[in-house]
Formats: C-alpha cells, structure tokens, sequence
C-alpha cells in the first residue's frame, strides 16, 4: 500500500527540516507562526493561557455558530464543556453502538454485489444518519440526508482559508447568501427539536440532545437554546465530516493487505460470531482496536491545527508575538521518524507491543483544554461501522488514484471504490 500525502502538510515537514521547530512563513494576511514536533505539541497543551481559539476559527462560526466550543475561551469554554461532556461520556456512547451498527447495516445492504462501490461516500451517509440518530433519537433520522445536503454548502465554505471565508461574508456573495439559507434551514429543524426535548422530561429520551437539554452544573445552570443548537451543529458537522474521513482511510489501509485483513476478521468472528458488536465486545477485539489507532496515527483527522498568540512567548529560540496565528500538526508529528520507527509504515502492532503514547506524541484529536470532546465517539463509530464491512466478507481496492484533500478534515479527494466478494 502507498502511503498517501497532504502536499501542505509535507511542505512543512521540509521547512521544519530546514528551520527547526519554530518558524514563521509567509507575508501578510497569509503569514503564520509555526511550532512543529512533540516537544512544541506539548508546549501548546500546556500552556492554554497564551493562546485564544476564537480568532483562530472563525470561519467555523458560520456552520458551528458562536457558542460551539470549538471557538469558545476562558469560563465560557470551561462552563459548555463540562456541561456537553456527559453526553458524549463513553458510557452514554456504549448506549449508541447498536444503533451504529444498524446504521451501517442498512448502508451496506444497499450494496451493488460484486460490484464496485465508494466505501467513503455509503459510510459519510451511514456515519451521518447514526450521528443524527444518537444525538435525536430516531424520530429525526429521516431528515438526515435533507440536513446533510444543507449542511454541504457550509462545509465547503469553512474549508477555504479564513480570509476567503471573511471576504464571502463581507462581500455577501452568491456563495455566502446559499450558506445562510441553508443554515437558516438547519437552524429550523434544530430549534423544533430543541424545543420538543424540552418538553419532555429528562429520563423521557435517552439522546444526546436530551442530555444537552436538561444538564444543569453546580451553581443549576443549563445551556441555553442557542448553546445547544451550536453544540448540535459542531456535533454533526465535524462529527461526520471527520469520522467519516477515518473510515475512508481505514479502508484504503486495511483492503490493501489481504493478511491483515484476515486476521481482523477472524478476530472478529471469534469474538462476536457474525453479529454486530455489543459495547462490551469491543473491548474484546484488540486488533481492530490496533487498525483504527494507527489509522488514525497515519490519517489524523485534522492533518494541522490553530491557536491566536494572546500573549508572545518565545520557544526554541524564535520569537512569536502577541496576534500571530500559529499552526501546528498532528500529521506531522505523527510521520516523524525520531517519534515512531518506520512512520509511513501502516502497521497495527505496534499498538499492540506499546498501546500508550504520550498526548504530544499522539494527537489525532488535538489536545490540552481544547481536545476534541466528541473522540470517544468518532473513535467507536469507526470500529463498529468498519466491523460491518468486515463481517460481509473480504474485499479489494479497485485501481484508482488517492489523493488527500483538506487540512482540516483530511478525506480522501475522489473517495474510495472498493468490491467485496
């Protein structure tokens, strides 16, 4: 199997080569800061008091809207966080596995047999209808293609650089006007739905959104409407945008090694007998477990991140000052020989032999303060759904050419056509 690239991502692994772990590019509006390496991953996650993330993803407000944490600082961050997190906890996760599973049942049922087939588009659909169904519960899994289709104009602005998102919007262009009516349509169907969780009582619907809704902290305070409706849209967009980017890579990793593949399935079968997982039995299928780890070593959802410099600092010798925007990689970090042994090599066993890493070493889903709430559920997703293919039998990468597209979502640009026997 060829290791694919992120040709953005690769040129600042040479610029790191040559300027070291710390360095700036480019000339203004587009000049950023750059700290590269584990030991600047650990740096930034602990030292959350000199950055902001608002400035640094504002283009996300469109889509995700102003409260959604991933723009969301200081208190507020801290405030939403604590009260989004039991919802996405891994035991109100283990209630969700069943409908994952069945999700991707219906899916691959759809399935031309012996014929070829996008593994990355059925599973983007099937991951999410099962992110729509868990957060409000099936009443709305009609409307998740609907939602899907309006959300796509969003997600395809957000993933221009942000200073083309900012001229959009202060231009008011074709682009930004179908944005807004499409949000506008999102907005109607989340706010209906908030307002009926509402309605019942706590223990009346075992979703996400009801969680969202009825959560209260200590002091007895809640989200409020707005809160909830961002929390939601962040939870779908980048929930099934990334996850959905995962499986993709899962699959061209896994097809291309017939072993391999075998292996996983005889685990599998060994394990559940055919049937779809139960949350108990993942935890019983350390290879599978392996296979997205690394998947998500070599394919890290987010290939860069940001933070805004609220406060300069100086690190390995170079100056960063107060208002710069700074990058740094997780695809980077991930690929570096010094960190792990033969870094383009996909090879599951090597969580197997050391199953822990650091967090600056392995950072998928970021870290720090602002480390992706909704990990525990991608990284579930993944394994139930891609157990799903597996239990339908072994299948091939049909000959096709792939490429990776986005920093921010890295997904491979043209999907990927697979045949199952």
């Amino acid at each position: 199997m060829e290791t694919v690239t992120l040709p953005l991502a690769e040129l600042i692994i040479r610029w790191s080569r040559r300027k070291g772990p710390a360095f700036t590019v480019g000339v203004r509006p587009v000049r950023n800061s750059y700290l590269i390496g584990p030991g600047a991953n650990a740096f930034i996650f602990g030292n959350d008091r000199l950055f902001r993330v608002r400035e640094a993803f504002k283009a996300l407000i469109p889509v995700d809207g102003e409260t959604a944490l991933i723009v969301t600082d200081g208190p507020d961050h801290t405030r939403r966080r604590a009260l989004v997190r039991p919802g996405l906890h891994q035991r109100q996760i283990n209630n969700y596995v069943q409908i994952m599973a069945q999700t991707a049942d219906e899916a691959l049922d759809s399935v031309p047999a012996g014929e070829p087939w996008d593994a990355y588009e059925l599973f983007r659909a099937a991951i999410r209808r099962s992110t729509m169904r868990s957060l409000f519960g099936n009443q709305i899994a009609s409307q998740a293609d609907t939602m899907g289709r309006d959300l796509q104009p969003l997600l395809d602005l957000v993933n221009l650089w942000p200073q083309l998102v900012a001229a959009h919007e202060r231009l008011g262009t074709p682009r930004w006007r179908r944005s807004v009516q499409a949000r506008d349509r999102i907005d109607e169907v989340v706010y209906a739905e908030i307002a009926r969780a509402r309605e019942v009582g706590p223990d009346e619907a075992s979703n996400v959104l009801s969680t969202l809704a009825h959560g209260r902290d200590a002091q007895g305070s809640g989200l409020s409407d707005l809160e909830v409706r961002d929390q939601v849209v962040s939870l779908i967009a980048a929930g099934y945008e990334t996850t959905s980017g995962a499986l993709g890579w899962l699959v061209h990793c896994v097809g291309a090694d017939a072993q391999l593949q075998g292996q996983l399935r005889e685990e599998l079968a060994g394990v559940t007998a055919g049937a779809a997982p139960t949350a108990e039995q993942l935890r019983e299928l350390p290879l599978l477990s392996a296979a997205v780890t690394e998947t998500l070593r070599l394919y890290p959802p987010a290939a860069l991140s940001a933070r805004y410099v609220a406060e300069g600092f100086e690190f390995a010798g170079h100056r960063i000052p107060a208002g710069a925007t700074l990058i740094y990689s997780p695809y980077v970090t991930h690929r570096d020989p010094d960190v792990y042994a033969d870094p383009l090599e996909f090879r599951p066993q090597r969580w197997l032999e050391q199953p822990k890493r650091p967090p600056h070493e392995f950072l998928p889903f970021g870290g720090g303060a602002h480390r992706c709430i909704g990990s525990a559920m991608a990284t579930t997703e993944l394994t139930v759904m891609f157990a799903r293919l597996l239990a339908r039998g072994p299948f091939t990468i049909e000959p096709q050419r792939v490429r990776a597209t986005s920093f921010a979502a890295m997904r491979p640009r043209d999907g990927m056509l697979i045949r199952q026997a």
